[in-house]
């Protein structure tokens, strides 16, 4: 029996599992135009072979912004006794996108905040990154669905923290 990745998609359709992460400071969020597709999106990217989505989701931050992150959100329980499961966060939502004919992609989204224990760095606009708060997020070219996860992310993150988001 061959391993799972060998195996042809039964319904003709490869789906590679993605993230997303919605990165949220002082009432913005990080978004950058994706060059292939005209839109504005948050950073994240496909989940190696073998790498976990918590790890995926701070490394493509951390590759696409040089920014730091702490997920945030919860586990689906809080259990830590030796030799119990690690508990992993639960992604914000989960989505399928269509990307071309035959192609899907399984994206996990999640929230985040700058490290706060690691120095900000100054996001170069030049570079395509940009910092966007709500009223902003109207003069750039975002899906509907895109700008949910903003206002939901705008929203959630401040409440979960206890605190105005850094």
């Amino acid at each position: 029996m061959g391993h799972v990745e060998d195996r042809e998609p039964p319904d003709g359709i490869v789906k590679h599992f993605t993230v997303a992460v919605f990165v949220v400071s002082a009432g913005h969020v990080l978004l950058h135009p994706h060059p292939k597709v005209g839109l504005w999106l948050p950073p994240g990217g496909h989940i190696e072979p073998h790498e976990l989505p918590d790890d995926a989701a701070t490394r493509e931050t951390t590759e696409e912004t040089g920014l730091t992150v702490r997920l945030v959100g919860a586990a689906g329980i809080e259990h830590d006794a030796p030799g119990s499961p690690r508990q992993l966060l639960r992604p914000e939502g989960v989505q399928v996108e269509d990307i071309s004919p035959g192609h899907q992609h399984i994206d996990l989204i999640y929230f985040a905040v700058p490290d706060p224990d690691v120095p900000l760095p100054r996001v170069q606009e030049d570079e395509g990154m940009r910092w966007v708060d709500r009223s902003a997020l109207g003069a750039l070219p975002v899906t509907a669905e895109v700008a949910q996860w903003v206002d939901l992310a705008l929203r959630e993150v401040p409440r979960r923290l206890g605190t105005a988001a850094r």
